[in-house]
């Protein structure tokens, strides 16, 4: 069974609290071959693991990018799922790797989409991201 755990809180109660928690397992065919999270070789601004079962290789169920943006996916077991849907992992990956479109117009375009597809369920969101790199701030914007 995949899960997702997600706690966010906008005004943490102390400065040393996280605002966001969030962790996900892969999915319940533990001999399913994948990358750990990583950045991706030439693409250093997305983080997370990848798929590398042939046919779904470049798949992911949790990333993020430098850009502030988040995407995580689980599946849910159908009656009868179609052997020939389309990998629900590029869900992830195409989101985050599309630099031009939002959380809210990428959902819009999937739920169209969404009999191309096995059973899923998929969170986007869009955050702006502070982070601390060799002792330099850096701060995209969406």
């Amino acid at each position: 069974m995949c899960i997702i755990f997600l706690k966010f809180d906008p005004r943490p109660a102390s400065k040393n609290a996280y605002r966001l928690i969030l962790a996900a397992n892969r999915d319940e065919f533990y001999n399913r071959p994948s990358k750990a999270a990583d950045f991706w070789g030439t693409n250093s601004e997305i983080l997370s693991g990848l798929d590398l079962e042939y046919g779904k290789e470049g798949g992911s169920w949790l990333g993020i990018s430098k850009r502030g943006k988040l995407a995580a996916i689980t599946n849910y077991m159908e009656g009868h799922p179609n052997p020939n849907a389309q990998g629900r992992g590029f869900l992830v990956s195409n989101y985050l790797m599309d630099k031009d479109v939002d959380s809210y117009s990428y959902l819009k375009k999937i739920s169209a989409e969404g009999h191309l597809y096995n059973g899923f369920n998929l969170i986007t969101a869009e955050f702006k991201l502070y982070f601390l790199k060799k002792y330099s701030l850096f701060c995209p914007f969406l």
